[in-house]
């Protein structure tokens, strides 16, 4: 796992082109890479929140959350991670006969969990929760993680550039419905389900 990991944030292309070589048994091993690197943020944040908090404007009030409270919050958002590395993996498998690539549903999730590793690992910014901090270290991790797309579908799906260009593209426009959805259902829960209970 660290060795992908490693890879893909130093000499992504070459990464890339090991996973590409991996047999259908050898993607199914992949799976804990998700399941094990989505933990980091969702437990980064967790300790953050509730052992940290953060403040809003000059010299105000540090908040934290309540544990209990947290921990709800921190399993739906390690859950949603998930989820949503599953949906796009699937997405990726629909679309690739529209691009002439062969796939099956495992290589669609391996592309997206693999794309995802940088925006893992910026949420363990989350152990010391500074907005201007986490918002920076996010748009630098999505730009990466959309630079690790646009050179990983071609690599790993064996389609040309343009096709894989093409197909990056369709992905991007379904995570930025995702993120769109997710947004709103984070509104939703919070509003009807569990908003956060702040210590006193």
């Amino acid at each position: 796992m660290l060795n992908h990991l490693y890879g893909l944030m130093v000499k992504p292309r070459s990464q890339w082109q090991e996973i590409a070589g991996l047999s259908e048994k050898g993607l199914n091993r992949q799976l804990p890479y998700v399941i094990i690197l989505a933990s980091l943020p969702a437990l980064a944040w967790f300790f953050g929140t509730t052992q940290i908090g953060w403040s809003i404007g000059n010299g105000g009030q540090v908040r934290t959350l309540t544990s209990n409270s947290a921990l709800s919050l921190v399993a739906v958002f390690y859950l949603t991670m998930i989820l949503a590395v599953i949906a796009i993996g699937f997405f990726i498998h629909w679309m690739a006969k529209t691009y002439g690539a062969k796939s099956h549903p495992m290589k669609g999730m391996v592309i997206a969990g693999f794309t995802a590793t940088p925006i893992f690992i910026a949420g363990a910014a989350g152990l010391y929760p500074v907005l201007w901090l986490d918002i920076l270290l996010a748009t630098i991790a999505v730009a990466y993680a959309v630079y690790l797309l646009y050179l990983g579908i071609p690599i790993v799906l064996d389609v040309s550039e343009e096709r894989g260009f093409l197909f990056a593209s369709a992905v991007v426009t379904v995570c930025l419905v995702m993120a769109v959805v997710v947004m709103v259902s984070t509104v939703l829960f919070w509003s009807y389900v569990a908003a956060p209970v702040f210590q006193h």
